[in-house]
């Protein structure tokens, strides 16, 4: 990774911007007055190409690649052979032939990500697709789906909506790849379904709750490595062979940890660290007998490697309490740039910067070399395009390792270099993680002005490089750091960028909400400007929401065989044997049954749900996070479900008056003939004629009104008072009565209960 030359602290920080194309919509990014969304041209529209396996690109951006893949126990791939592993990959080449999707589970440490890496190694040939590896830490469902399409199609700059995501996924066929995804449960299910042609291998957290009935998914345990493997493991790692103590103290370990592997790297680390303080005692001893005499009657040991055993055994070995907790004697022992470094990754919450930002944040030459020590000391692996502490590192580390002002600074170097031209996207996507640990320590040390600068200049740059989880993480930072500052201008910016990410992802009333708080805070700051851009994006929201397709009507009896083929066809093909297919049958029985009896119970309910809405509350397009109310129909296309109040209820029991097409409800009881009535009266309304029943059903009876003959015996419904065809209102109605009881078709007021049927 290339840094920019320059001093930082000379020039300006510059916010970068661009454009991308968001589902159906344009979004203008880093705009003095905040981001913008409108409606893309059809000719703009990307048009995504799928990416064949001869091409190099078989990674999503700052994801996980062959340069950048997760180290095997601390040591590259090439130079650290699997151990004991042989049986692993055996069975989940075979599993993942079969299109099975499995979730490895085990300790921390147990060498998960290195079983990931083999794994994906050998499968290359299972799926036409091939192999995509992805990082999934610090990952939603949503980033990885979209890192999973950025892999299989070439379409920079473009984020498809759910809809569109799902229709170029289903058709890649591929093996999935996803180390230290953090996502579970019902996230995971989600993840498989949008790909159900792909077969996934996914590292979960050791702490995740287990898998659903049902679920895809199956477990594999990552055991610890046996005693052999242990041993042969440390003695590679330590160069050379250990002696009859070290063997003992190894097996001892291996009795304590259960033989995780990254126990063992560590313990090969102390290893070494032990061979440097006997190094200095040889080294000390020649130094004094050449300065101190006895030259002349020197005897030398026939086999250096004699003396060089029984120095070492006045060094002791380390405890097996503190082998099961390195983290801080392992600190001790590493160099001073190593030292920094690792101080650095501390405060900064476990992430670590790449080399080229380390001269500049704490004035490491060799910053490379410092994170390959931290790596073969086994503190740090390399994930996601950047290196993090293992493991427990963190926790163990913090007490004794303090900031002492390492961070002071990187907020203003970060927000330099994510706005500079030489600084590309997949580099900014690479250190999002880097940027929020950045944010975090300052808000810890209570610099908030430098939390909202880094904010401001680090959110456009996610946002084009289509990192969203941690655009939207920044811009909650940034919103809280404003509030504490004061500043009535920041906390407008960043709720209207809040309110344009909101857009993004299809959830208009969090969009709304955040829109219409940054019009108040603008317009009381005197921003002209910035209020136009704010109404522009509610305008669009209001647009976007008249278009909406109505509502589905209520699905009737005779439907249910098509609903059930429908879901049927989406159950995946992998589920070969007879018990998951039995279990997937029943799922969607009882899923169709469901949806049946929600779509029954809604039609009987009435339009109460929707009384008093704002109608720009509704969705976008249906896509993921939490469940808007959809918008309301107008009066000329009422549908099921829109009978009025019982006969009998209170005034104003029933459904409130829907919006005309002129966009109000009449509300006088004379109103104009020419004016079309409501769809369903309220409280103090004239009725209005309603549309006729159903061919072959009889009209229901009217309050007052004698019961018409019923026909093969079926009893009638009186559960919704409904008009006749054959007697329609009359344009101009009477007042209605002081009880408020519904008025009958003659214009005189029925009586409060039906009458007998």
């Amino acid at each position: 990774m290339a840094q920019p030359s320059g001093e930082f602290r000379q020039e300006a920080v510059r916010i970068r911007g661009g454009e991308l194309v968001s589902g159906g919509l344009l979004v203008g990014v880093g705009a003095p007055d905040g981001s913008e969304a409108g409606t893309c041209p059809e000719e703009w529209r990307p048009r995504p190409r799928r990416i064949e396996r001869s091409e190099p690109a078989r990674g999503p951006v700052g994801g996980v690649g062959r340069a950048v893949g997760p180290l095997a126990l601390g040591a590259g791939p090439a130079d650290l052979p699997m151990l004991d592993r042989e049986s692993d990959i055996a069975e989940l080449l075979g599993l993942l032939a079969e299109g099975r999707s499995i979730r490895l589970v085990g300790q921390a440490g147990s060498g998960r990500s290195a079983l990931l890496s083999a794994v994906a190694e050998a499968a290359a040939d299972l799926a036409p697709g091939g192999v995509v590896q992805l990082c999934g830490h610090r990952r939603t469902v949503p980033d990885l789906l979209q890192d999973l399409f950025a892999a299989t199609h070439h379409a920079p700059g473009y984020r498809p909506d759910p809809g569109q995501l799902a229709a170029h996924l289903a058709e890649v066929g591929a093996i999935v790849v996803i180390d230290a995804a953090e996502p579970s449960g019902a996230e995971l299910e989600q993840l498989l379904a949008a790909a159900p042609g792909c077969a996934f291998l996914i590292s979960a957290a050791p702490d995740g709750p287990p898998l659903p009935a049902g679920s895809r998914l199956q477990d594999h345990l990552v055991a610890g490595l046996s005693r052999f493997a242990c041993l042969a493991l440390t003695a590679r790692l330590a160069g050379r062979p250990l002696d009859v103590a070290e063997k003992a103290w190894a097996v001892d370990l291996w009795f304590e940890s259960e033989g995780l592997p990254l126990r063992f790297v560590q313990a090969a680390a102390l290893l070494r660290q032990r061979d440097v303080s006997v190094d200095a005692l040889v080294a000390a001893e020649d130094d004094r007998m050449d300065v101190f005499g006895a030259v002349d009657d020197l005897v030398h040991d026939p086999d250096p490697a004699i003396r060089e055993n029984e120095l070492r055994r006045t060094v002791p070995l380390p405890s097996v309490a503190e082998t099961a907790s390195p983290a801080v004697r392992l600190a001790e022992g590493l160099s001073e740039p190593a030292q920094a470094v690792l101080r650095l990754a501390v405060a900064l919450g476990g992430e670590c910067p790449t080399a080229p930002h380390l001269p500049a944040l704490i004035d490491v030459g060799q910053g490379e070399a410092a994170l390959a020590e931290l790596a073969d000391a086994g503190l740090a692996v390399s994930i996601g395009g950047h290196r993090r502490l293992t493991a427990g590192a963190l926790e163990l580390l913090a007490p004794h390792w303090p900031a002492r002002g390492c961070v002071d600074g990187a907020a203003q170097h970060f927000a330099w270099w994510v706005g500079h031209s030489s600084v590309s996207l997949e580099q900014i996507a690479a250190e999002a993680e880097v940027v929020i640990g950045v944010l975090l320590a300052d808000r810890t040390a209570g610099r908030h002005d430098a939390v909202v600068r880094l904010a401001r200049a680090a959110a456009p740059a996610l946002a084009l490089s289509l990192r969203w989880g941690a655009w939207e993480r920044v811009l909650q930072l940034g919103l809280e750091a404003a509030r504490r500052t004061g500043s009535a201008v920041d906390q407008a910016w960043f709720h209207h960028e809040a309110g344009v990410h909101a857009i993004c992802v299809q959830q208009p009333s969090r969009a709304i909400a955040e829109l219409e708080t940054a019009l108040t805070l603008r317009s009381s700051a005197g921003e002209q400007r910035g209020v136009a851009a704010a109404r522009r994006m509610l305008d669009l929201l209001r647009a976007e929401g008249r278009q909406l397709p109505a509502a589905a009507p209520a699905v009737a009896a005779p439907g249910r065989a098509p609903v059930i083929r429908k879901i049927a066809a989406r159950v995946p093909a992998g589920l070969k044997s007879s018990r998951r297919r039995r279990a997937a049958v029943v799922s969607t029985a009882v899923l169709t049954l469901g949806v049946l009896g929600t779509a029954v119970a809604m039609s009987f309910s009435g339009p109460d749900e929707i009384k008093g809405r704002d109608p720009h509350n509704g969705r976008l397009d249906g896509g993921s996070g939490t469940q808007d109310p959809p918008f309301p129909q107008s009066s000329g296309s009422a549908g099921p479900g829109t009978a009025g109040a019982e006969p009998g209820g209170p005034a104003g029991q029933g459904a409130g008056p829907e919006p005309s097409v002129s966009g109000s409800a009449s509300h006088s009881p004379s109103a104009s003939p020419t004016r079309k009535p409501s769809s369903s009266p309220g409280a103090g309304e004239s009725p209005a004629p309603q549309q006729p029943p159903a061919p072959g059903q009889p009209p229901a009876p009217q309050p007052g009104q004698p019961q018409p003959p019923q026909s093969t015996g079926q009893p009638s419904k009186t559960t919704e008072p409904s008009r006749s065809p054959s007697s329609p209102a009359s344009p101009t109605s009477s007042p209605p009565a002081a009880s408020g009881s519904p008025t009958a078709p003659g214009g005189t007021a029925g009586p409060t209960t039906p009458g007998p049927s």
